[in-house]
């Protein structure tokens, strides 16, 4: 995958995962990017780990569920860091 293709399947997968978890989280849509590759980058390598996969390609269903998957545990750190309650 291409360095813009990764920025790219970051922000969506931080997007998704903000979805996903319930409650007001902060952060621009900067912090979205930033939180989604890391999130991705994450998911990746304990997909890697654990798995067996890696992110291969734009359009895989795996390259997919491991980015939002990493960008979930992304959040829910910075959450607990930034001390954020995800409730309502």
């Amino acid at each position: 995958m291409g360095f813009f293709s990764f920025l790219l399947l970051g922000l969506i997968a931080g997007a998704i995962a903000k979805l996903i978890l319930p409650g007001k989280h902060g952060g621009s849509w900067f912090v979205t990017l930033l939180l989604g590759v890391i999130g991705a980058m994450l998911g990746g390598w304990l997909g890697g780990l654990i798995f067996n996969v890696s992110l291969q390609g734009f359009f895989n269903l795996s390259t997919w569920a491991l980015a939002i998957g990493g960008s979930i545990i992304v959040l829910l750190i910075y959450g607990m860091v930034t001390g954020r309650k995800t409730e309502n």
